[in-house]
């Protein structure tokens, strides 16, 4: 399993959204043809309860259901990454969870906690790891800040495999990955665009929202990346960036927003965005996106 973990940690770890109903409930079974589509364009790892997927704005009892639903669709086609958080009963009892539906690994969300400590989120990473009865854990780092001497005590954890490095900050990155036990692998956490610089460092693979849409654009990207050819993935990233910019408006409100409304617009409603998030986009956001979704022939 480890070696095989290794291979999708260093591939694309494509975080799945959550679908609803006109009701606003969770409903996984609008999933099916995305993950099928997914799969079928060579995804190394889909990934469950991740930002993607409103994480912070599913209920515990939502996550297990989303780990259970996604695990049986994904039906041993590749690894599956369960995103893990929120207090720390509460993500030992989704990463037990995630264990019995057949999770690969668990990716453990930085706590957001006004009051975390760098010691602190130590024995939240063992204690979960526990729970889960030692399964791969993937850190979720989105705050370098608290240095690279708690980076390393995080990583000496022993079950932590990977970390998703989701800081704009490639120097830190190259600090952190020659600071820490070589065998770990360093994932791009940032999406495609972000993706060459933070390999030039040192980082192998990334995380991608696109693959909910174009499957087939993030594994091109993924392949000219590994074969080290920076002139053809920017290439095939600058086709895509108008997607990512969408996202990234409104301090990073229209993230899932951005998702949803193109899944719309190629027949798949997941429905709207859940309260913080913000839905829907607004009128010259909608028109980037179609014309995104336009010149790339995805509508």
């Amino acid at each position: 399993m480890s070696h095989d973990l290794d291979q999708a940690l260093s591939g694309i770890s494509g975080i799945l959204v959550t679908p609803y109903d006109d009701k606003g409930d969770i409903a996984p079974e609008k999933l099916s043809p995305i993950i099928d589509r997914a799969l079928g364009a060579g995804l190394h790892m889909p990934v469950v309860n991740g930002n993607t997927g409103e994480f912070y704005a599913l209920t515990t009892e939502e996550a297990v259901t989303m780990v259970h639903e996604v695990a049986n669709m994904v039906a041993g086609r590749a690894p599956v990454l369960a995103g893990i958080g929120r207090s720390v009963r509460d993500a030992c009892r989704l990463a037990e969870e995630s264990a019995k539906a057949g999770a690969t690994a668990l990716m453990i969300h930085q706590p957001p906690d006004p009051f975390v400590s760098p010691r602190g989120t130590v024995s939240y990473v063992e204690q979960i790891s526990a729970a889960s009865g030692g399964l791969p854990v993937m850190l979720y780092l989105r705050n370098d800040a608290i240095g690279i001497d708690n980076i390393r005590r995080l990583c000496e954890v022993p079950s932590v495999k990977g970390i998703k490095w989701a800081t704009p900050n490639p120097l830190k990155l190259s600090e952190a990955i020659a600071a820490c036990d070589p065998s770990l692998i360093w994932v791009c956490g940032l999406a495609e665009v972000w993706a060459p610089a933070l390999y030039a460092v040192g980082a192998r693979g990334f995380t991608s929202g696109l693959i909910n849409i174009w499957p087939e654009r993030s594994l091109a990207i993924h392949a000219a990346l590994d074969a080290g050819n920076y002139p053809e993935a920017n290439r095939l990233i600058r086709a895509m960036k108008a997607f990512e910019d969408v996202r990234a408006e409104e301090l990073n409100g229209t993230n899932v927003t951005g998702v949803k409304a193109a899944l719309q617009a190629v027949g798949i409603d997941c429905g709207g965005t859940r309260a913080p998030s913000a839905w829907p986009l607004t009128a010259p956001q909608h028109a980037t996106m179609t014309a995104f979704l336009k010149e790339n022939a995805l509508i």
